[in-house]
């Protein structure tokens, strides 16, 4: 995917990256996009580009707790995902 060389400032192609193609994954990573990014700051959204990175079966595990990076940074944003999202409540897509 190629986004680990991206400028984190690039929203439009960080928003790409956010579509996985599996429902499950577009429902958890998209809204945190959508509504917390711009809020991060610049270590979050690397760390947050960094996850884009990884397989959607990993993405998959981890945001649906079947599992956890072993990566203590990605972890920590998994949880931030998860949390945000929680708090957030459903959102329409």
């Amino acid at each position: 995917m190629g986004i680990s060389t991206l400028d984190i400032n690039n929203r439009s192609r960080i928003q790409w990256a956010c579509r996985r193609g599996m429902r499950e994954l577009d429902i958890a990573i998209l809204p945190f996009f959508e509504y917390e990014y711009d809020g991060l700051n610049d270590t979050d959204k690397q760390l947050f580009a960094r996850l884009l990175t990884c397989d959607d079966p990993d993405l998959f595990n981890w945001l649906m707790n079947y599992g956890e990076p072993k990566d203590l940074e990605l972890q920590r944003m998994v949880t931030l995902i998860q949390t945000r999202n929680k708090a957030r409540g459903p959102v329409a897509m």
